[in-house]
């Protein structure tokens, strides 16, 4: 029986060989912690701690500016320094909390910045049998979670679809088609009954009659194994869904396309067909949230590449700079050329090492020139590789000549706002054409200029 799958994409060498086998490390404290207010799509959160106060582990820093917004918790216990202006990933700056775990001792009560109740910031656990739909969304809303796909989403606004969207089917993405990244395989494997309660909490949220199935690409076999022994010892209806392998299938639609056959229409969002995408860390965040009571203190990632001395798989607190992390992992070697943030083809490169791990950092890979493999661009002779891997059925050669040209309405006529950036075009481009950056630049400009008459 053939695997399911979607057209186009690309096969880019995995290197996930470099983790897979590692299991889950737990990451200490760092001595200074930096949260930034911003650690999700939409507004960033409005800073609710003064200067000098002592936090504890859980409490909530910032609250969230709007419906598209999530509250930031501390992820330890210490004393608040300050806010400042600090690099994030994706480079640019940003407001930042400032923290210094355990330090000082919390003051005791009746004395000034003294907490008002000194227990641990925990939230009330339920059970699964007996909490509700709104009281899941709820939880996830006060916990502040939040996509950790990549974009970040506030979790909540997802797990809320219009009356006018009924929803029939909840996937889980775990295909993790990105190479060097394994962090969803092994919560995969080291958590698979928490997964399972998680894809049942959301199923709850949604209601009752939505579908649950789990998407995982074929060069997982153990994972596969693992969820669909889950599935029969849990005696729950949850459909494994087994993909072949191809970047990137991760992606929402390219998920949804393959796993069911539906096509989500341009600029549209899955809710049009149904669907709900969930990743694998925000499944376990909300069961974590509902069933154990925590908040996001800490963010699960690969530290990996051929230029860091030892890769792993971390659990790494919030806030921890990521020149710590790379410490951690025994430092980058003399062939390291190049840190990224995320996966190597959407990731983005750090322009400093100070900018702190977030909610949904998924990877920090130190590369090599070897691994980069930039030879240099070429003319374009129009064989039309980059149309044929394109998820998303753009012509990005097309689309490139024209944000050379800085005619931004005919690259909004030609669909650039589809572009989901996946860098399958750059991938498979044999004159090395830097296809993702123009699209981005195309895409930047397109969202500034009027909007088009309907």
């Amino acid at each position: 029986m053939a695997l399911k799958s979607f057209h186009g994409g690309v096969h880019p060498p995995e290197y996930k060989e470099l983790t897979e086998d590692k299991s889950l490390e737990v990451m200490p404290l760092p001595a200074e912690i930096f949260v930034p207010l911003g650690q999700h799509l939409g507004k960033p959160a409005n800073s609710l701690v003064k200067k000098g106060e002592y936090v504890r582990r859980g409490q909530v820093l910032a609250e969230s500016s709007g419906f598209i917004s999530a509250p930031v918790h501390s992820p330890a216990s210490g004393k608040f320094v300050k806010m400042l202006k600090g690099p994030v990933v994706g480079g640019t700056t940003a407001d930042i909390l400032l923290i210094k775990p355990g330090e000082p001792d919390p003051p005791k009560e009746g004395e000034e910045g003294a907490p008002v109740d000194s227990s641990p910031m925990l939230l009330e656990p339920y059970r699964l049998e007996m909490v509700s739909g709104e009281q899941i969304i709820e939880r996830v809303r006060e916990a502040g979670i939040v996509g950790q796909g990549g974009a970040a989403f506030p979790t909540a606004v997802k797990l809320s679809p219009p009356p006018d969207k009924p929803i029939d089917w909840m996937i889980i993405n775990a295909a993790e088609c990105e190479p060097y990244l394994t962090r969803d395989y092994r919560l995969m494997l080291e958590r698979t009954d928490d997964l399972i309660d998680g894809i049942l909490l959301i199923g709850k949220a949604l209601g009752e009659t939505v579908n649950l199935g789990i998407g995982i690409e074929n060069n997982k076999p153990e994972a596969i194994q693992a969820l669909r022994e889950g599935v029969v010892r849990r005696a729950v209806q949850i459909e494994v869904f087994e993909l072949k392998t191809k970047y990137p299938q991760g992606g929402e639609k390219m998920l949804i396309d393959a796993a069911l056959g539906r096509k989500v229409p341009p600029g549209a969002l899955p809710m049009e067909v149904g669907c709900v995408i969930q990743n694998v860390g925000t499944a376990l965040a909300i069961r974590d949230a509902v069933l154990g009571g925590e908040v996001p203190a800490t963010a699960t990632l690969t530290v990996s590449g051929l230029g860091i001395n030892e890769p792993r798989n971390l659990q790494v607190p919030i806030g921890t700079p990521l020149r710590e992390v790379i410490a951690y992992c025994g430092g980058a070697n003399e062939k390291a050329r190049r840190v990224v943030v995320g996966g190597p083809m959407m990731g983005f490169a750090a322009y400093s090492l100070d900018a702190p791990v977030v909610k949904a950092t998924s990877g920090i890979l130190v590369l090599t020139e070897e691994e980069l493999k930039a030879p240099p661009e070429t003319a374009c002779v129009n064989c039309g590789k980059c149309a044929e891997a394109c998820p998303v059925n753009l012509l990005p050669f097309r689309l490139l000549k024209l944000a050379k040209a800085g005619r931004w309405e005919d690259t909004r006529d030609l669909g650039i706002e589809v572009c989901m950036e996946c860098g399958t075009c750059a991938f498979t481009c044999p004159a090395h054409k830097p296809l993702v950056q123009y699209l981005r630049l195309g895409k930047k400009n397109v969202r500034n200029l009027p909007r088009k008459e309907s």
